[in-house]
């Protein structure tokens, strides 16, 4: 068993969360993020999620340059809003990554993707999107398959504190395109509907 006393000092929270979120030992496949500094733990990703995780994924490497990679399950940190999250994909430079820890800070990644699950719609559509905004990640992609009005992919971009500007949104089916330093399309109808 493992304690963690987290600390009433501001200065010291996030270390103490790191420190928890770290040293505990969770069910195995499980996703272990910090969002607004509560630790939330998350099933795994069912087929038709890391099919299209996978779908974008490929897409983004056709046009990535050769020291960036497409990395699954890597933490991005963004400690001003007491976030860990583990987004679906992350771009960075693997230089970056490679000088990181066990988490990069969220300012080195290019690009993030979630894709919603019933469980972190709410928080990929609020918490997240306002964290990456705020830490100066370029774009967000958001495959949301939970929408209110049926499947959704957003694609986010010029952040400004923490607020991103929609720069496409598009029903599955329709085509989205990702700006440079992609430059890519990506055909949502190739993604499972549930």
């Amino acid at each position: 068993m493992t304690v963690v006393v987290v600390s009433e000092d501001p200065d010291r929270i996030w270390e103490d969360l790191i420190q928890f979120r770290e040293a505990m030992e969770w069910p195995e496949g499980s996703k272990v993020e910090v969002v607004d500094g509560v630790v939330i733990v998350s099933p795994g990703a069912g087929l038709r999620h890391n099919l299209i995780a996978e779908g974008v994924q490929r897409r983004l490497y056709s046009v990535i340059p050769e020291d960036w990679g497409i990395f699954q399950m890597l933490s991005v940190a963004v400690p001003p809003r007491l976030g860990m999250f583990i987004p679906d994909l992350v771009v960075a430079s693997m230089g970056e990554c490679a000088s990181s820890g066990t988490y990069i800070a969220a300012p080195r990644a290019k690009l993030v993707a979630e894709v919603t699950s019933r469980f972190t719609a709410e928080r990929d559509r609020g918490s997240k999107a306002a964290a990456y905004a705020a830490a100066g990640i370029p774009l967000y992609l958001l495959v949301d398959r939970w929408a209110p009005g049926g499947p959704t992919v957003t694609l986010y971009g010029e952040p400004k504190d923490d607020v991103y500007r929609v720069l496409s949104a598009v029903k599955f089916g329709d085509t989205v395109h990702l700006p440079k330093p992609f430059d890519v399309v990506i055909d949502t109808s190739e993604f499972p509907v549930d």
